[in-house]
């Protein structure tokens, strides 16, 4: 397998709005990649693209993050290339697929799970249990103060942030912790911007809020890591390892990306698909996720190699 080896991948890249799409690199041209979609996903992508650019100056990755649902929206409207997602695709974004005739085909990317954060003020909670956090999201909660927790905790408001409802976040957080996808109280700051979160939860000290662990860990000298009990008795907290071992539960999850492949029949994104799954195991460390197995990596370069000679001859 190829490898790109290129030191300092960064991810805070300069981002110019042309036109209502943030660009990557070089601004908005004929010969573009359009992707959009989760936010969480983002960041990988992202930094595949910057080591791109420097391989292929001629290509413009052009990267949105409209949350999962939303980037689905655009990719079964035809409007993207790839979609970025933290969980699969939905029945009924498969039938919006069909009803427009694109097909697609997916490859698992990384594994993230999900942190929870306070305010490193906060000195009275080191774990919730996935019950007191059910307690804190769930509709029509009546858990408005830590002291609502906890009698031994401050009686001040926990001020929440957490994902907006087009992220794929929203979707995987509500389904694991409330116990039904898309069910949340509705009284939060919510975005699709982890930053926006990060921001929040770093800016109060009764603050509580979830976004990937990425951002955590490119943050965390600004946040409190809590652990999560699932209801045995043993609080874990979020890291490569446990994410990995699959004892950080239920907060674990897989990582995608989806392509057109009418989109691949154009070689500026045969180029960068290719360029991505050649590379993107390495990136992943980089980026501060968890690698999917390498078996992985080399069954997606398979994928991709049976799904090109399956298109149109010449392609």
């Amino acid at each position: 397998m190829s490898r790109c080896r290129t030191a300092g991948i960064g991810l805070a890249l300069g981002v110019l709005l042309v036109g209502g799409c943030s660009v990557l690199a070089g601004g908005c041209s004929r010969t573009t990649v359009k992707v959009d979609g989760s936010s969480t996903v983002q960041p990988i992508t992202d930094a595949v693209g910057e080591v791109f650019h420097d391989a292929r100056p001629d290509i413009h990755v052009i990267g949105g993050r409209s949350g999962t649902s939303g980037g689905f929206e655009k990719f079964g409207n035809g409007e993207i290339d790839i979609c970025n997602a933290s969980r699969p695709i939905s029945d009924e974004e498969k039938e919006a697929c069909a009803a427009n005739g694109i097909e697609y085909v997916s490859f698992e990317i990384a594994f993230d799970g999900l942190s929870v954060c306070v305010n490193p003020k906060n000195t009275w909670c080191d774990c919730l249990s996935v019950e007191q956090l059910k307690a804190i999201w769930q509709p029509e909660s009546a858990v408005s103060n830590w002291s609502d927790l906890d009698p031994a905790w401050p009686d001040e408001k926990i001020k929440l942030y957490g994902a907006g409802t087009d992220s794929g976040t929203f979707d995987y957080f509500t389904e694991a912790i409330v116990g039904e996808k898309r069910k949340s109280r509705g009284d939060y700051t919510q975005s699709e911007d982890d930053n926006v979160l990060v921001t929040g939860v770093a800016g109060g000290q009764y603050s509580l809020g979830y976004f990937g662990l990425a951002y955590y860990e490119n943050n965390h000298e600004k946040l409190k890591l809590l652990g999560i009990d699932p209801g045995d008795g043993n609080c874990v907290k979020p890291s490569q390892e446990t994410v990995r071992a699959n004892t950080y539960r239920p907060l674990s999850r897989p990582l995608f990306i989806y392509v057109r492949k009418s989109s691949l029949e154009r070689p500026e994104v045969r180029a960068f698909v290719e360029f991505y799954l050649q590379n993107v195991d390495d990136v992943v460390v980089r980026a501060g996720y968890v690698p999917a197995p390498e078996e992985t990596y080399g069954e997606n370069l398979e994928l991709l190699k049976n799904t090109l000679s399956s298109l149109k001859p010449g392609v």
